[in-house]
């Protein structure tokens, strides 16, 4: 729904994060096809994590699919079938996303499933949030064969308790041992602010020239955090803009 009352009431263009975790594949093939009807273009298929990582424990998961299939359901309906191989009348023409983890502990398992997800339709990558920008590239070096555009999450740290937060309790992401350390040394929570922007940007200059977007997060709703770490694109992503 905020994805719908983004299209509706603003000239914002979402990307839907869908998840396999909480509806069975007919429901999830009823809700892409009604928000494609609704306006939708843009879809991030992801597994999701189980619900005992996160604040109800005792919901139930689905999981019917994982990513790799909620893919191939998005990709029929763009070539005009259902998951039934039935004809659905006009095909859907969604833009096709998918989760990477550049630091995955699997490295293997982690190109394996992207190359599944290229191969199921995938038309573009988003990243968990980069700290290490070395390992970012080393990723995009192993995906080179299968290379769809890729946007890289970067996450303004807000404090060291945010860097051993994320580091600890956030699912595929890794925060290297220097990052905290200098997030550590803050004396302040505005010196731990802006050096949390120092280490995001650090992170897109290192990268820029061979990522196509970034996914830029607002840590604790603080837009204007989002905004400072930006400010260093004035020369966008691989060159000038206006």
């Amino acid at each position: 729904m905020l994805a719908l009352l983004l299209i509706q009431r603003t000239n914002i263009e979402p990307i839907l994060h869908y998840c396999c975790r909480d509806r069975n594949i007919l429901g999830m093939q009823s809700d892409v096809m009604g928000l494609y009807a609704a306006g939708l273009r843009n879809i991030l298929c992801i597994t999701g994590d189980p619900p005992r990582m996160g604040d109800y424990p005792e919901a139930t998961p689905v999981f019917d699919v994982d990513a790799i299939g909620l893919v191939n359901i998005v990709h029929g309906l763009n070539q005009g079938h259902d998951i039934g191989k039935n004809p659905i009348g006009k095909p859907s023409s969604y833009f096709i996303g998918i989760g990477a983890n550049p630091e995955a502990l699997d490295m293997k398992r982690e190109i394996s499933r992207f190359e599944w997800k290229v191969d199921a339709g995938a038309e573009f990558a988003i990243t968990q949030p980069v700290f290490n920008p070395e390992a970012l590239l080393r990723f995009l070096d192993l995906i080179d064969h299968v290379r769809i555009p890729v946007i890289a999450g970067i996450w303004p740290l807000a404090s060291f308790r945010n860097a051993e937060f994320m580091r600890n309790e956030v699912p595929g992401c890794v925060v290297p041992d220097e990052v905290l350390e200098r997030m550590k040394k803050a004396r302040t929570k505005e010196e731990a602010r802006d050096e949390g922007i120092r280490i995001a940007q650090e992170s897109i200059e290192r990268t820029r020239d061979q990522i196509q977007g970034l996914q830029v997060s607002a840590p604790f709703g603080r837009y204007e955090t989002a905004f400072e770490v930006v400010k260093i694109l004035g020369g966008g992503l691989g060159g000038k803009v206006e």
